[in-house]
């Protein structure tokens, strides 16, 4: 089978797979634990800007004026709001992460129930691998902005393009690294980087969808998971991996 097929077949057998109760519990708990965070960062940004501002500022000509700790804090609101809605998906991508082992032995138990146990992930593992991933999205769409500005008509592009490459690459590593190890992760990576970005774009297109984006960590997962066994399986058979 090729890498297309591959991909397009992987796609299509983890849609299949969302009614499945451990998929909807990972959202769950992706999508609440991020909105709890961004919640607890913005009462924590209004609240510092009312400290440092203080009660009141002395202004030359102006005097004392008592409500500009007010009007920065409540400034503060729809601006945290924006940057909400900018980081939503990133930081609910990288937090849903800390739950997608329980995806991929989902998808294992329906499809290829033959296998061992997979290497379980120590949860201090998983956690900084989370928050590793977590920043380098963050500063690359961040980053991105500014190609936006300069090349606004390949914006799209290029926003699929960057979270394609950082998506595919996160969840490739996840679910082969449960059975082959991180080192043997990483050489399967590199030997098929282009079929990991290829997939990794199918991922990022929906994160264009409001809502539908939410569920791009599931469905990659669960992609990612079919895409690791399918070139297991094809190297099994005799092709080159």
């Amino acid at each position: 089978m090729g890498d297309g097929m591959i991909i397009l077949n992987s796609f299509f057998l983890a849609l299949g797979q969302l009614g499945d109760p451990r998929f909807r519990k990972v959202l769950f708990l992706g999508v609440g634990l991020t909105l709890a965070l961004l919640f607890g960062f913005t009462v924590a940004v209004v609240w510092g800007a009312g400290f440092f501002i203080g009660d009141s500022v002395t202004l030359p000509w102006l005097g004392t004026i008592t409500w500009i700790n007010d009007v920065a804090s409540w400034a503060m609101v729809p601006l945290m709001l924006v940057l909400s809605v900018v980081l939503m998906v990133p930081v609910a991508s990288a937090i849903t992460s800390i739950f997608l082992d329980e995806v991929a032995q989902a998808v294992e138990d329906r499809h290829f129930p033959d296998l061992p146990l997979a290497r379980s992930v120590p949860i201090s593992e998983a956690v900084w691998d989370t928050f590793s991933f977590l920043g380098v999205l963050i500063v690359a769409n961040l980053l991105a902005l500014i190609l936006y500005a300069i090349f606004t008509p390949l914006a799209p592009s290029i926003f699929w393009g960057l979270n394609g490459f950082l998506l595919g690459r996160e969840y490739f590593t996840l679910a082969a690294i449960r059975r082959v190890g991180r080192e043997g992760a990483g050489k399967l990576r590199s030997r098929h980087m282009a079929t990991i970005w290829i997939a990794g774009t199918l991922m990022a297109v929906p994160l264009s969808v409001p809502l539908l984006n939410l569920l791009v960590p599931i469905i990659g997962a669960a992609t990612f998971t079919h895409i690791f066994h399918g070139l297991n399986r094809r190297a099994s058979s005799g092709d080159q991996l």
